[in-house]
């Protein structure tokens, strides 16, 4: 079997297929970063499975979903370049 693909086509690395190695690492860091605040503040086991799952499950489904399927990576530099910068464009039109 010969299958061609198109000049523009972009291969991108996936880790299973799922998830770009740049977000799976980015969660990796977050979840240690999580599990040892919860490890540090709380005792109860049932207490540190609720938050680390209330924290952490919901960056690892916007890196898989992702929007439009963009790296969460982008998505948060564009975030925070607009935190820094917000501009609105409001466009006028003139009438004679």
């Amino acid at each position: 079997m010969k299958f061609i693909f198109p000049q523009n086509y972009r291969f991108k690395n996936k880790f299973l297929g799922i998830i770009d190695y740049s977000s799976l690492i980015l969660n990796i860091v977050w979840d240690f970063f999580i599990f040892f605040i919860i490890n540090f503040i709380f005792k109860d086991t049932s207490i540190k499975i609720f938050l680390f799952i209330l924290f952490c499950l919901p960056i690892l489904l916007f890196s898989i979903v992702g929007f439009n399927h963009e790296n969460i990576i982008y998505i948060l530099v564009s975030f925070i370049k607009y935190i820094k910068r917000p501009k609105l464009y409001f466009y006028s039109k003139h009438t004679k």
